[in-house]
């Protein structure tokens, strides 16, 4: 929610922002540090609820009142709203001042043409946007995050949207905190408020009441934050505040228009701007020219706002938002959903994937192999104390917890209670429970064997415990690295004994242990995972493994997929690099291991300053930060809440051959948007020159206003297929990134062919079809009027003919029909507009437009100049993209 809603807002201006916002409380929040001056259960007096939570009657008051739990509520509007904040649009401002124009000045043809694109602009584009956004909606809905919440004194599952204020939320490791909530309870409970503290270290919270006297919000030790997520613990809060009211909501309200702008945005804003400057010179132009030459200044200006309308590309946002959303469907049937629309293009646009092993190069089903003591022999202490420590641990159990509980035959609860609990970080890479057994309370510690072996004095084997010296764990060193070399994930279990009086633990007791053993996972690759990475490397993806694992098991498992790891660079050695050295690290290393989430994010912005696209796949709460600085955040269904709300994208199988899948409609969906682009620029700029040329020499306007205008309305009509279209195998074999000057550079070179054939039509129709004697001295008024029409009309079809057909031209690298068709619907609009165009100087609406009949030989001459354009087109696009690319 949080990210999808908001967009990705620079953090470095969110965090000065929430800086500001802690020393500025609002209404809302200061009711909610009245809270934290009271006990519990004076706090839910407070509210007027109980521990069994709200009733579904208060449930509907609340809703009522407060609204969804959203960051930005979308309000529902009415069919004549939504169109008419549609027409706030810019170009539909253009189109409407037009319409306007020409009604003042009874021109009363243009208008209705002009009403006709504001209608396809607008409804059109309302109706199609409405339909793909459902879909989208709904697929979006499948990856919805939940929590669970007390209503009736029964614990349910509902949507983060669903909560309200009053609400009794039930928090474990790996959720999100769904509001700003006053905690009730709390046990070993550790938060991370790094997206609205910038500090990355766990927090404690408590549901103690609060001193609140010189502290700021976010200080306070029993209050959760919206935007904030459990690390470890389990506790229970009560809503008090949501959505915008929320301490995170109002940070986003205010930062609403402060969205960092993906690639995606600054393209599509820099052809647009590209655009507006021709078409404001152009307009200017041509405006002075017919007004100078002509004498008729009303005609000029009605004349260069329809050029003004020829130039403006009315249809881009339509075209855009069709294709970012049928790519949307079309990736969900590939099990790929997109949870914001403009990732899809960055999504095309990766060419390095980092991601953890576990679960996309492994089978993420991991299976105990052993548990024993120093000596290597299997050991019954090793996995009872071993399951312990998972079975007590509040953090998230991952898959090697889940693998020692599935361990049912040791009954600890008979024999033992939990005290007290240290949880994981990724400096001490441990954690520890402290448990009451055998008259002591027993400190039980389980992490990375290195690690584990730093904080142990002495071993033990079988009752016997002797001190450590270096031979014992070389020795132990050796054998772990072995098992390492071979595959398995390795965990040293330890220990050390307290008496009962002591019952408050902290990372500093997490010395002179006792090693006790260790155990030992297996966690098998995937057998499609080489021909996945093989595949990604095929249309220009590189993956980089960025892991906590050591780097013996991590060189195993890459040698087990065909990837080669190279030298393996250690998080120790990132320490004291500089920000150049990082980066040049990063680009040469495929395989980094034994990091913490911090150092995968460092990997991924130095990667980004080195102008890569990066998307980065994890399932975990230490992935959330590396998928928030990466360009494409890809999750799974069935990762932690925290990982699915951080995430772009989320994949239903986690695969990475789904993942190439959605890398390939990314760029599909980008290719056709650019053809778009491609087509809009490369004809408006080729009109530039025609219609100032035309104007210049010629006795009369070049083509009509209204013509003009007609002439752009079918034009867009036939662009409406586009988002159908297929796109060639070989332009999605590489990564795609915008690239206006490429952009620039093919309107230069393709927009003048479309000129020679313009000025050649001119040609024709001056002196074969002697529109010449329109200047002749005498001539009947009804024979001038002929002549200007009949040179008007020719114009008109050969430019709708060209423009149209160039169509396919464009859409393609390869040879237009012959080694590359159009979808059947581009095929068809395409196809209708021409038809249109040859049959209107000859249908019933002909006079009404100005268009006369063409003598039939025209049509030869057509025919000709339209295979003539193809082949020349075909030719520059070819030379085109020999030297540029295809980009």
């Amino acid at each position: 929610m949080f990210r999808t809603l908001i967009g990705k807002i620079h953090p470095t201006v969110f965090l000065k922002a929430a800086k500001a916002a802690s020393n500025a409380v609002s209404e809302d929040e200061t009711r909610l540090v009245e809270l934290c001056r009271l006990t519990p259960t004076e706090a839910l007096v407070n509210l007027g609820v109980t521990e069994h939570g709200l009733s579904p009657e208060a449930v509907e008051e609340a809703r009522e009142k407060f609204g969804p739990n959203l960051l930005s509520h979308k309000q529902e509007l009415g069919l004549l709203m939504e169109l008419l904040l549609r027409c706030k649009n810019p170009l539909v401002i253009q189109l409407l001042v037009i319409c306007v124009v020409a009604l003042l000045m009874g021109d009363y043809r243009s208008a209705i043409v002009v009403g006709a694109m504001i209608f396809l602009s607008v409804v059109l584009a309302h109706v199609q946007e409405h339909r793909s956004s459902k879909a989208v909606e709904e697929l979006q809905a499948m990856v919805q995050t939940d929590c669970t919440v007390v209503r009736d004194g029964l614990e349910c599952e509902l949507s983060v949207g669903d909560i309200v204020p009053g609400d009794i939320v039930v928090l474990n490791a790996g959720a999100i905190i769904p509001a700003d909530l006053r905690l009730l309870s709390a046990k070993d409970f550790f938060v991370s408020q790094s997206s609205l503290t910038g500090e990355s270290m766990p927090v404690e919270k408590s549901a103690e009441p609060a001193d609140v006297a010189g502290r700021g919000l976010i200080e306070l030790q029993n209050a959760c934050f919206q935007g904030s997520n459990v690390l470890s613990g389990t506790a229970r809060g009560v809503v008090v505040n949501t959505g915008s009211k929320t301490h995170f909501g109002a940070i986003a309200e205010k930062l609403a228009g402060q969205r960092v702008q993906t690639s995606f945005d600054k393209g599509i804003a820099g052809f647009t701007w590209l655009m507006i400057r021709f078409m404001v010179v152009m307009v200017s132009i041509v405006f002075l020219i017919v007004g100078i030459t002509k004498h008729d200044w009303a005609d000029a200006l009605l004349f260069g706002l329809s050029v003004a309308v020829g130039l403006t590309p009315e249809m881009l946002p339509m075209i855009v938002t069709v294709n970012l959303s049928k790519g949307a469907m079309a990736m969900s049937r590939k099990k790929v959903i997109v949870k914001r629309l403009n990732a899809i293009q960055n999504f095309g646009a990766i060419d390095i994937l980092c991601t953890d092993k576990t679960g996309t190069l492994t089978q993420d089903r991991v299976i105990l192999e052993k548990a024993v003591d120093v000596t290597n022999r299997d050991s019954e202490d090793v996995l009872r104390y071993a399951y312990m420590n998972s079975y007590y641990q509040t953090g998230l159990r991952n898959l090697l917890d889940r693998s020692v509980l599935s361990h049912t035959e040791l009954d600890v609860e008979r024999n033992c209670r939990k005290v007290d609990e240290i949880p994981f970080d990724f400096q001490r890479k441990r954690m520890s429970v402290v448990v009451d057994y055998e008259g002591d309370h027993v400190l039980i510690c389980k992490g990375a064997v290195e690690d584990i072996y730093k904080s142990c004095t002495h071993y033990q084997v079988d009752d016997e415990v002797h001190l450590m010296i270096d031979l014992i764990k070389n020795d132990l060193l050796e054998e772990y690295e072995e098992l390492s070399r071979d595959g398995y994930r390795v965990l040293g279990i330890a220990y050390r004994e307290f008496p009962q009086t002591k019952t408050v633990f902290s990372v500093a007791d997490e010395s002179d242990l006792i090693l006790l053993g260790y155990i030992a996972f297996l966690d098998p690759p995937k057998g499609s995972a080489a021909k996945a990475i093989a595949q990604l490397k095929e249309v220009g993806v590189s993956t980089k493994i960025l892991t906590g694992d050591n780097a013996l098991v991590t060189r195993k498992i890459c040698k087990d997929v065909d990837l080669d790891a190279g030298e393996i660079i250690t998080g120790d050695r990132l320490l004291g690099l500089s920000e150049e050295e990082l980066g040049e690290l990063a680009e040469k290393t495929t395989v980094f291991a034994r990091l913490s989430p911090s150092q995968k994010e460092a990997i991924i912005i130095a990667l980004q300053k080195r102008n890569h696209v990066i998307g980065y796949m994890g399932d975990g709460i230490n992935d959330a930060p590396s998928m928030r600085v990466a360009d494409v955040g890809i999750s799974v269904d069935t990762a932690v809440d925290v990982a699915k709300e951080s995430a772009d994208i989320i994949l239903l199988e986690k695969s990475l051959l789904v993942l190439e899948d959605g890398i390939l409609e990314g760029r599909k969906v980008f290719g056709n948007i650019i053809k778009y682009i491609r087509m809009g620029a490369s004809s408006n700029f080729g009109n530039m020159f025609s219609v100032v040329g035309g104007a210049a020499f010629l006795p009369f306007l070049p083509m009509a206003p209204i013509q003009v205008l007609v002439n752009n309305l079918l034009y867009d009509a036939s662009q409406v297929g586009i988002p159908s279209d297929s796109v060639d195998a070989e332009y999605m074999q590489t990564p795609r990134k915008w690239n206006i000057d490429n952009i620039r550079r093919f309107m230069m070179w393709i927009g003048p062919m479309s000129s020679i054939f313009d000025y050649a039509t001119f040609f024709l129709m001056w002196y074969v079809f002697d529109c010449w004697m329109f200047k002749i001295p005498g001539m009947p008024e009804g024979a001038t009027a002929y002549y200007e029409q009949l040179f008007h009309t020719g114009w008109f079809v050969e430019s709708l003919l060209t423009q149209t057909l160039i169509v396919h031209i464009i859409r393609t690298n390869r040879i237009p029909f012959f080694q590359s068709i159009a979808s059947p619907f581009l095929l068809a609009t395409t196809l209708f507009v021409m038809a249109v165009g040859v049959a209107l100087p000859y249908s019933p609406f002909a006079a009404y437009f100005g268009f006369v009949p063409l003598p039939a030989v025209y049509w030869a001459w057509i025919a000709g100049f339209l295979v003539a354009y193809s082949i020349l087109t075909h030719y520059v696009k070819t030379l085109f993209h020999r030297k540029y690319g295809i980009d």
